[in-house]
């Protein structure tokens, strides 16, 4: 059978790769988008750099900010009974430093720990041993780590023993506050400046209680009692040489005639 012009026509251009009008034609949109694309990961590798090295100043400005010296008050309940403090740890490179007798130390040094982020959550990265999640508090003492997951059964000798637990965390962001914020989620407690938080592991319907009346006094006092570094010259002693001449004494006595 034979072919019809308009068949003969396409294999007549299949053959040869196009037309010679097809061939002279370039891609220009092709290109140009080409171009468009690589101007633009070009400034957006600039702005990034940019960004990188010059950060911007809003969440920077949010207290705490960098600088910045805080104090608060930690207490962890296991089931209605206080935990030990925890073992201070002055060595830490983080913004908090847990000091005596569970006062937490608030001094940003990076954006990681300032601001927004410096959180009850962002205590526990800090912190070696202490994990602080919805589902699970863990912390440190002198004979390991205990560890507390909701559903769990509250241990012997403590105030709710046998009942079922499940983790919270309470806080008072004043003084004068005296019903706490209760929540599970450690991330949305936000240190300030005389806080006081509780991280606990109690039956459903207890209401964590506030630290200790030991650990909000030893909170105030460090916050208004000032650091200050005394360099003393050093004394020089002078003793003077004491010189001591003895004299002899020579008695005669007469003889008795």
């Amino acid at each position: 059978m034979a072919k019809s012009a308009a068949g003969k026509w396409v294999s007549r251009v299949g053959s040869s790769g196009g037309g010679r009008s097809y061939k002279k034609s370039r891609p220009s949109n092709f290109y140009g988008a080409l171009v468009v694309i690589v101007v633009l990961g070009l400034a957006a590798t600039v702005l990034s750099r940019y960004e990188y090295q010059n950060p911007s100043a809003g969440p920077a400005s949010t207290p705490p900010t960098v600088g910045t010296t805080w104090y608060a008050a930690l207490s962890i309940d296991n089931c209605g009974t206080p935990a030990s403090p925890l073992a201070p740890d002055p060595a830490t490179t983080g913004g908090f430093t847990v000091e005596a007798n569970n006062v937490v130390k608030v001094s940003p040094v990076t954006k990681a720990d300032a601001g927004n982020n410096a959180t009850l959550a962002q205590l526990s990265r800090e912190y070696t041993g202490l994990l602080a999640t919805s589902t699970e508090l863990s912390y440190p003492t002198a004979h390991g780590t205990t560890t507390l997951k909701n559903g769990a059964t509250c241990a012997p000798k403590t105030k709710y023993a046998g009942k079922t637990g499940q983790v919270s965390y309470a806080y008072w962001s004043t003084l004068a506050q005296q019903k706490p914020t209760v929540t599970t989620d450690p991330s949305t407690i936000k240190f300030s400046q005389y806080l006081r938080v509780t991280m606990a592991f109690l039956p459903s319907g207890v209401t964590p209680r506030a630290p200790s009346k030991s650990t909000v006094t030893a909170m105030v006092k460090t916050a208004v009692t000032p650091v200050t570094t005394t360099t003393l010259a050093p004394v020089t002693t002078t003793t003077a040489k004491s010189t001591t001449t003895s004299s002899s004494v020579t008695t005669t006595t007469a003889p008795k005639g």
